[in-house]
């Protein structure tokens, strides 16, 4: 059974539809890239999963529970995360202070304070820096462990590397790559670099117009492939389930 299952979903904005018809299942333990030009409906299915934003039509299911209407909090506390584009830090508030207001928020398991550390080294020597300080690579990192702090079981990202430095990228992925290999979280990736974004991930959704025009397995699709369905050139269809 599919740790998150996605039935026929549409999600609006007023009168507009983000999100169009989707059908969509993730295995535990798997990282999607979820690819797609802007506009797509990324960023909508990302909230819609997460709870931020109430679906139209259509169901979600996560660990077989439909949570289509559950709140935000109660998702987190049942194990989805979500780290958005744009970050969202408490700029006030220092490092360690912004990964400590998620704890307890989730579920029990590894993740503390020490354990965020270590897997994002870069925390460590600004634990004591406000978030308004930080460069874009350290907030981004600061967001993710934020998350982690929650102990999730799917972990949804936004926007990766959007404005960050390829050094920051490279920093951020550093960990990133680890942590999708343990196995310990599912992720759902959003990520504009389609090289990264293959080589992150185990399989590659796109969508286009608010609809899924491609889904394969990482390692069956070429760059060619994807680019033709994120530009809607032709429609390569699925490669995978």
């Amino acid at each position: 059974m599919s740790l998150l299952q996605i039935d026929e979903l549409d999600v609006r904005y007023g009168a507009l539809t983000a999100v169009r018809s989707i059908s969509l299942g993730i295995d535990e333990g798997t990282t999607v890239a979820l690819v797609g030009a802007n506009g797509a409906g990324k960023t909508t299915l990302l909230r819609a999963i997460a709870g931020a934003h109430r679906p139209h039509l259509g169901t979600i299911r996560y660990d077989g529970v439909d949570v289509t209407n559950i709140p935000a909090h109660r998702r987190v506390r049942l194990g989805i995360a979500l780290v958005p584009e744009g970050r969202h830090l408490f700029p006030g508030l220092t490092v360690e202070e912004n990964l400590q207001a998620a704890a307890g928020k989730g579920r029990a398991g590894p993740w503390n304070l020490d354990t965020v550390m270590d897997a994002f080294s870069i925390l460590r020597p600004i634990a004591r820096r406000r978030a308004s300080a930080l460069s874009g690579g350290e907030q981004q990192a600061t967001a993710i462990g934020r998350a982690l702090m929650s102990n999730p079981r799917l972990l949804l990202l936004d926007e990766v590397s959007l404005g960050l430095a390829p050094q920051a990228v490279d920093a951020v992925y550093q960990s990133l790559t680890a942590l999708m290999a343990s196995g310990e979280s599912t992720v759902v990736l959003v990520e504009q670099d389609l090289r990264r974004a293959m080589s992150a991930s185990t399989r590659v959704v796109c969508m286009l117009e608010g609809k899924l025009i491609l889904d394969g397995l990482s390692s069956s699709l070429s760059r060619d492939d994807i680019t033709n369905a994120y530009f809607g050139l032709r429609r390569v269809g699925t490669a995978a389930s």
